[in-house]
């Protein structure tokens, strides 16, 4: 199903999503933790194939920040295991929706069966243009700028552009260029945060807080916070149109 969404020159927007409320959503059905991140995956599911409908560009979601490894050993082990059999079970549908996969955060920690399922997903969707998804797992901000400074050549740092640094971010994929910076940024669960995600990205993002928990959420959500994005005016430190007539 195509939208009937009209977003301006939504193939260029990146929309980066905080999905939070899981464990919230199955507290509130009595029901435990983990069956609130298996609600989850399939709402995951339904927002990367409502991006693809609608046109955007870039989709980045955060699936599991650095910091939750400080959880539970059993609610860990089930959100990687969820990870990994996304990229399992959809990365042939990512293939045939021309959705290309890449993930973004530290690899060194994941377990093996995670790796093998992200690198084959990689691979796999590696020629796809349609959507770009980007899956942030043991992903940190701060540790992302950091690492990207550590990288900067000495005999380089006084000529870095913004550009040139944002590259550094990702040291996965070298070759694939800078991100684009986020256009906007939703967070389900009610909570009004950032938790260290994106922040040399959403510089200038526009934010949408929602809320509804992430298992519930469903295409109309996405095209509403669009909806409302497509009504704002953008500055970027400039004057308004208003201002400047």
């Amino acid at each position: 199903m195509q939208s009937t969404l009209t977003v301006p020159e939504a193939g260029r927007l990146h929309v980066a999503i905080i999905m939070d409320g899981n464990g919230r959503w199955a507290a509130a059905r009595g029901r435990p933790r983990t069956a609130g991140h298996r609600a989850g995956a399939r709402a995951v599911r339904r927002a990367v194939e409502a991006a693809v409908e609608i046109g955007l560009g870039t989709m980045t979601l955060y699936a599991f920040s650095s910091d939750n490894w400080k959880r539970p050993a059993n609610e860990v082990s089930t959100l990687l295991g969820l990870f990994r059999d996304y990229l399992r079970g959809q990365a042939a549908r990512c293939l045939e929706r021309g959705v290309r996969v890449r993930v973004v955060g530290r690899r060194d920690r994941l377990p093996a069966d995670v790796l093998a399922a992200v690198g084959a997903a990689e691979v796999l969707t590696a020629g796809c243009r349609k959507l770009a998804l980007r899956l942030a797992v043991d992903y940190s901000a701060r540790d992302a700028i950091l690492g990207a400074a550590s990288r900067v050549r000495p005999e380089d740092a006084g000529s870095l552009d913004r550009e040139s640094f944002a590259r550094l971010l990702d040291p996965a994929h070298p070759d694939a260029g800078a991100a684009p910076d986020v256009d906007l940024l939703v967070r389900t669960g009610g909570e009004r945060r950032l938790s260290d995600f994106l922040l040399w990205e959403c510089a200038y993002a526009e934010l949408c807080f929602l809320p509804v928990m992430w298992p519930d959420f469903t295409r109309a959500h996405l095209e509403a916070a669009l909806s409302d994005f497509a009504s704002r005016e953008r500055r970027f430190g400039a004057l308004s149109r208003a201002a400047s007539a």
